[in-house]
């Protein structure tokens, strides 16, 4: 799908507050109300916009502790990564999951309330797989940066 330079507009003003009005958002980006309602419409039904969601703060929900956790399978099969994710998905404590390319194989963001919850949950799901060869956790000291926003190569 082609993004026009409307569209883009449309994406970053809805990233940023999707609770807009379709009214004001129409005027903040040059379009007509229907128009506007049309594009967004669009955007929703070709996937582009997957979804609409309130961000919470982990802290002010009792999840004061943020973890990355690097897992390394012990072989390169597509089922068993298959069999990882299905897992994962299941998880509620990781809120994040990518596969990636280097040392391991998949990296978690795991959020908890303490560190006997991080135990319990490292027990159930990464110990109890006997495809994972090893994982290694890293403890967030401090949140640096934290966004759910994409930016627009113009």
């Amino acid at each position: 799908m082609q993004l026009d330079r409307i569209d883009r507009r449309i994406l970053i003003k809805l990233q940023h507050n999707n609770r807009i009005a379709n009214i004001d958002l129409a005027a903040e980006v040059g379009l007509s109300p229907p128009a506007c309602l049309k594009r967004v419409k669009r955007l929703r039904d070709e996937g582009v916009i997957v979804g609409d969601k309130s961000l919470l703060n982990p802290e002010l929900i009792g999840n004061k502790l943020t973890l990355i956790v690097s897992v390394e399978m012990d072989r390169d099969r597509g089922d068993i990564y298959q069999q990882f994710r299905k897992s994962v998905m299941q998880t509620p404590e990781v809120t994040q999951c990518y596969q990636i390319s280097g040392s391991y194989d998949f990296m978690l963001i795991v959020c908890v309330a303490d560190i006997q919850t991080y135990e319990t949950f490292v027990e159930r799901s990464l110990r109890s797989d006997f495809n994972i060869r090893k994982f290694h956790t890293a403890v967030c000291m401090r949140t640096v940066k934290f966004s759910t926003e994409y930016h627009f190569a113009e």
